[in-house]
């Protein structure tokens, strides 16, 4: 299984949304909190060529992009093949 990390925010329903497809799929994700630790959120924006909004999503060193991505990945049915890489 591809590690997964999340840049994210306690107060955005988008965040929520994304953890529990993850949480539901049974994938075990490092969640970075970019309230808690604002200075990741830069981190996050270069990783994330410049995106400012959460969640920005990584599977390995893919970045996926935010909620409605990760989404499409699961509708396309990609997003199970990404995580096993």
């Amino acid at each position: 299984m591809q590690p997964v990390e999340i840049y994210s925010s306690p107060l955005c329903g988008f965040c929520h949304a994304a953890k529990r497809l993850l949480k539901q799929k049974g994938v075990n994700f490092s969640e970075i909190n970019v309230l808690a630790q604002p200075k990741r959120k830069t981190e996050m924006m270069s990783r994330a060529n410049g995106r400012h909004t959460v969640p920005q999503i990584f599977i390995g060193e893919t970045h996926v992009g935010g909620c409605d991505e990760l989404y499409a990945l699961e509708r396309a049915g990609k997003l199970d093949p990404m995580l096993q890489g």
